[in-house]
């Protein structure tokens, strides 16, 4: 199983989303949870992992074990030094035993350690990097994923979860 999960914020609560789904090429979920995060820190440029670490991992709690590979909306490595992004934070927080995928949609400045992955008929690049596997191994997956267009269909469908659950009273 494969998890895909991302958080969106409002005003005063966030909302951490997980899509549960079966192989690479699914199109569709297994299973989805949406939690909502009352506390979480301001956005700091390069420190984006303390906002949105906690509530990612509230809600991984309630799914550990149930997948084998975790997708997040960001980055795992920031830069050639390879700084720790929010995905490595991740990856750490579940004991380095589950892999741990970026997909970032905007380039990190400096991040040349990210593989460019095109899809669709899109001339801008997904960038993927990775901790427990390759990012060349993970890129190859994230251009199998469903859908025709530049984000996944399982990646959208994560996104406009969290977004959704963000705007209910």
């Amino acid at each position: 199983m494969i998890a895909a999960a991302d958080c969106h914020y409002g005003t005063h609560a966030a909302m951490a989303g997980i899509v549960l789904f079966e192989d690479w090429i699914s199109d569709r979920a297994t299973r989805e949870l949406v939690e909502s995060c009352a506390e979480f820190e301001e956005y700091q440029p390069g420190s984006f992992y303390k906002r949105e670490a906690p509530c990612l991992l509230q809600l991984l709690g309630r799914v550990r074990g149930c997948f084998d590979v975790l997708i997040i909306d960001g980055y795992v490595w920031l830069g050639p030094d390879n700084k720790p992004g929010l995905g490595a934070h991740l990856y750490n927080a579940l004991d380095e035993s589950v892999p741990v995928i970026g997909v970032a949609k905007r380039a990190f400045r400096g991040a040349s350690n990210a593989e460019r992955v095109f899809r669709g008929n899109s001339r801008r690049p997904l960038y993927v990097t990775a901790a427990g596997m390759s990012s060349e191994h993970a890129a190859a997956n994230v251009s199998r994923m469903h859908g025709p267009f530049r984000i996944p269909t399982i990646l959208r469908r994560v996104d406009r979860l969290c977004r959704t659950a963000c705007l209910e009273p």
